[in-house]
């Protein structure tokens, strides 16, 4: 079914609605509820293909209300616009007029419900303009408006509208119809009854909505209201919410100032939302506004931010230098975040100018109290331009700061939080796995529990590198996916390094060379940047597994002279054993008077192991092996089981050629278990010949019950078997319970198992 859907995808559009989830619990509406065109399929495969294809969250009892009014049918949402923005629905605070519905299908239902009587007309528009779905909500703002329960009878035998236990549509359009077709007045009329209905006590978010919608010109009455929702929304994470509410707020602003300060406010939460092209219209408002130096460097400051995630341009670490700059006076520590901002930007983006920027931002003003994210700016600027050695202890420094500032019993530190993902890879590019952990953990479980969809993908696939150099390969698979699919929902540039790492250390060459040959195609990814970079560690890695050294070589020499620390970290080790297997020394040595400065500077066991293990390839004869076992030792004691698994095919490799082979078989055998298990099929292959030389044949690992899981089912069944409940773990994955739940059936089929216990049983947490 899936295939024939990739096949169709041309002619059957893919239509999705986004909003967001509430994480305190509360109810939101339409989360996202992708439908896919398609014919022939019964109600059942409707609802499986539905289920599969979902890739936001949705709120469980607003998802079985649209479900309803589509009568299990996926045809009835096609016809929504395509081009719906990513909060077209945000938390349910937004209006249901979606202004490309096809002609054809509006007026239909328009021409239906005109013809019915007028308070009937009024009650239909009531019940679009609120969209829980409530019936005593409806009641209420029905007797608001003066019309009795019986306005509804002529709607229900038209087959419109049902209300029972809740309010249905028929079609999910005969909302958007009912609702475009009404007149401004009978629009504000309806908004205003639902508002006096709203219990303001209960439900203070929903009522300064609907009173937002019942004013005609400015309020700011109700606009500080909405304001106030907004802060509201922010702090359970509600992002696009408090961005609906802040432009409405904005747009009902009589002072010219408030109405600036209001859309540049609604454009940073969309931005954190991930709608990123709708904070670039509030922001275009707000530019027109009689704005500050401070308010026009913020404009600056988010459009930059904006520009870079669509774009990654290089010209947006000047203008993100340009809005330090101009901050400095006015905001000292907004201005140091920016600074911050300009040269992470630089050095992603492969800028030309990337020495300057460092130099300006090492030079800019000292912060009188360093915050952790000071001291990450301090680090890294000491780091560009002074090197290794000195930048090393300051950025330790700040990554610890920065772990105790978003530590759970700490007060909320909202700039530290933002700022992990960039700590989790330099804490890579020191090569200190602890801090790689811990802080790429706490950066997926803010972004989560903070609503930050912006952040979750780049948090998501950062812990998935980790996880693959660490061996940890269905875990990271599983991370992957799910990044995915949230980064496929907001939008921006594609970026395909955590498939392509994954891929290289699977072994799956066609697939390396699929993605990282899209990746270096576009304009985007030029030479120097970071996503290049990380296409030419990947293409090292697999070429490496495989044994094919020269290939390797020329990609680790791209990969090692990348600015971004991390990946000219990390690609020293793959650049030394090509050099050496390809027969030029010279390069070698030099990668490892390079490799043997951070190691010293850092002093983990992984630096420390992957030095060592770098020295013996390039020791002739006996005196090589102290080298490895030095090596084997202090990467068996990190947490990167990859590395430390390439340490012991080294040595047997080595053994080999020193005619011990029986002690050669001990280290294959090892290293081909461990790469088997991890699934690295190209350094267990390489093993698998080594050992092979040496006489024995190596045993096939023996297939696992969930080798036929795919990675989003195995990571569902992992947090189930923990004992979370489908809304518990729909809420982590950004899944509906039910979607949950239709996957958990495809495991138990898949595990020959029928309940949640059995799945506990298997241990897969």
């Amino acid at each position: 079914m899936l295939a024939f859907v990739s096949r169709r995808l041309d002619a059957d559009r893919l239509v999705m609605v986004f909003g967001e989830r509430d994480i305190s619990g509360q109810r939101t509406l339409f989360p996202g509820l992708p439908e896919l065109r398609l014919t022939g399929l019964d109600g059942v495969s409707a609802r499986k293909l539905l289920d599969a294809a979902v890739r936001v969250p949705l709120d469980g009892d607003v998802r079985e209300r649209i479900i309803a009014e589509a009568r299990g049918n996926p045809l009835a949402l096609l016809e929504l616009p395509a081009s719906a923005p990513a909060v077209r629905l945000a938390g349910g605070f937004q209006l249901p007029d979606v202004s490309d519905v096809p002609g054809r299908v509006e007026s239909g239902f328009q021409r239906r419900s005109s013809e019915l009587p007028e308070t009937t007309q009024l009650l239909l528009l009531t019940a679009a303009a609120e969209p829980t779905g409530d019936p005593a909500l409806l009641c209420r703002a029905t007797t608001e408006l003066g019309m009795g329960s019986e306005s509804a009878a002529p709607a229900e035998a038209a087959g419109l509208i049902e209300i029972d236990s809740l309010v249905r549509f028929r079609h999910p359009l005969v909302r958007s119809a009912v609702y475009r077709a009404a007149l401004p007045a009978d629009r504000r009329r309806v908004h205003g009854a639902l508002a006096a209905a709203t219990d303001a006590t209960l439900d203070p978010d929903r009522r300064a909505w609907h009173c937002a919608q019942a004013v005609l010109g400015v309020d700011e009455e109700v606009a500080g209201q909405l304001e106030r929702s907004a802060v509201r929304a922010r702090a359970r994470g509600g992002h696009a919410a408090a961005g609906a509410f802040l432009r409405r707020a904005s747009e009902l602003s009589p002072d010219v100032a408030d109405r600036t300060r209001r859309a540049l406010d609604a454009a940073h939460s969309l931005a954190n939302a991930g709608a990123f092209e709708n904070a670039l219209d509030l922001l275009a408002v707000a530019g027109v506004g009689p704005a500050d130096s401070l308010e026009r460097a913020r404009v600056t400051l988010l459009r930059a931010q904006i520009v870079f995630q669509l774009t990654r341009g290089t010209d947006v670490p000047g203008m993100l230098l340009d809005a330090a700059a101009t901050l400095a006076p006015y905001d000292p520590s907004l201005s140091r975040e920016t600074y911050l901002h300009a040269l992470d930007t630089a050095i992603v983006s492969g800028a030309p100018d990337l020495a300057v920027v460092a130099r300006t931002v090492l030079a800019a003003p000292q912060a009188q109290s360093p915050r952790p994210v000071d001291l990450l700016l301090d680090g890294l600027a000491v780091t560009m331009v002074e090197g290794y050695s000195p930048g090393v202890p300051a950025l330790r420094l700040a990554l610890d700061a920065l772990g105790e500032a978003t530590r759970p019993d700490a007060v909320q530190d909202d700039v530290s939080q933002s700022w992990l993902w960039l700590a989790g890879r330099l804490a890579v590019g020191i090569l200190d796995d602890e801090r790689a952990h811990r802080l790429a953990e706490c950066a997926g479980a803010v972004s989560r529990s903070t609503g930050a969809l912006a952040r979750l993908p780049a948090a998501l696939k950062l812990h998935a590198n980790i996880l693959t150099i660490s061996g940890q390969l269905p875990r990271a698979r599983e991370l992957t996916s799910e990044a995915e699919a949230i980064a496929e929902s907001i939008g921006g540039v594609k970026l395909r390094h955590t498939q392509a790492i994954l891929a290289a250390w699977g072994g799956d060459q066609a697939a390396v060379e699929e993605l990282n040959n899209r990746t270096l195609l576009e304009p985007g990814n030029p030479d120097g940047s970071v996503e290049a970079a990380m296409a030419h560690y990947a293409s090292a890695v697999l070429y490496n597994g495989l044994g094919e050294y020269s290939a390797a070589q020329g990609a680790a020499v791209k990969a090692s002279d990348a600015a971004e620390l991390s990946l000219s970290t990390i690609g020293l080790p793959e650049l030394i054993e090509a050099a050496v297997r390809a027969g030029d020394p010279d390069t070698a040595a030099d990668a490892l008077a390079r490799l043997s400065v951070r190691a010293r500077a850092s002093g983990t066991d992984w630096a420390l192991g992957l030095e060592a293990r770098s020295r013996a390839l390039t020791i002739a004869g006996p005196a090589a092996e102290d080298s490895y076992l030095e090596a084997i030792a202090h990467l068996s004691m990190s947490r990167i089981a990859g590395e430390a698994a390439r340490a012991q095919l080294l040595y047997g490799e080595w053994l080999r050629r020193e005619g011990r082979r029986q002690e050669a078989r001990g280290q294959l055998r090892a290293a081909h278990e461990l790469f088997s298990e991890m699934g690295a099929e190209a350094f267990a292959a390489r093993a698998a010949r080594e050992l092979q030389a040496t006489g024995e044949h190596p045993r096939k690992r023996t297939a696992r019950r969930t080798d036929e899981l795919t990675a989003q089912e195995l990571h569902i069944a992992r947090l189930v078997a923990t004992g979370a409940t489908s809304r518990e773990v729909g809420a982590q994955l950004f899944l509906s319970p039910r979607t949950v739940e239709s996957h958990l059936r495809s495991i138990f089929q898949k595990l020959n198992i029928s309940s949640r216990r059995q799945l506990k049983e298997l241990q897969l947490a």
